[in-house]
């Protein structure tokens, strides 16, 4: 009876260290992006008109898109946390899929928005971009940086996604210990929280 106590109280332990342990993650990373969003905010001050210029070469259509897709995303992993609580595992997973397929929908429409920019000249380094004003170089600079390392978060989170529908499927993990599920609903939700700061920085602009 003692040595049961004792596994059950560990195993809980284990769970609020590895749910502390995100939530710490999540906090490192706000404190990466803040650091960018005043970068960002400096350099906006000092060249309001070029960054004007530079932000109705974005597509609001395709940012807007992007933005749903997100929150729709966010709140099909949430349902997935509640659906392997009430040991649904078929919703879970199906859930789980439609949140993989709403990130791999965001990276195609900013892979045709990125390939757009670069076949312009706008990427950073290319001849075309660097004749431009000083503004404008900043300008895509950040949108680049800014926005690729968001999409690097999608990638890992897509990758962090696919092992928790793997061990759903095993039945490595139900909801006897759906910590994994939550942290990776908790990793997704900053994913969104991030661009929700992106889209109107960068496509709300002008």
């Amino acid at each position: 009876m003692d040595t049961s106590t004792t596994i059950t109280h560990d195993e809980h332990r284990d769970d609020e260290a590895s749910k502390l342990g995100m939530w710490l993650f999540i906090f490192t990373e706000l404190l990466l992006f803040a650091g960018l969003f005043i970068v960002y905010g400096v350099y906006r001050y000092e060249n309001q008109e070029a960054f004007h210029s530079a932000g109705k070469e974005l597509s609001v259509p395709i940012g807007t898109i992007n933005t749903v897709i997100l929150l729709i995303s966010s709140a099909t992993i949430a349902m997935a946390s509640s659906a392997i609580r009430f040991k649904n595992k078929k919703l879970t997973l199906r859930l789980l899929v439609v949140t993989l397929l709403m990130a791999l929908i965001f990276m195609v429409n900013k892979y045709f928005e990125w390939t757009g920019k670069i076949e312009h000249g706008y990427l950073p380094g290319t001849d075309t971009l660097m004749n431009m004003e000083q503004g404008k170089v900043l300008f895509y600079g950040l949108y680049f940086f800014m926005t690729g390392l968001h999409a690097l978060h999608i990638i890992v989170g897509v990758i962090l996604i696919t092992i928790v529908v793997i061990r759903v499927n095993k039945n490595t993990l139900s909801d006897e210990n759906p910590v994994l599920l939550d942290n990776a609903g908790l990793y997704w939700h900053l994913v969104d929280l991030i661009w929700i700061f992106l889209f109107p920085l960068f496509y709300l602009i002008a």
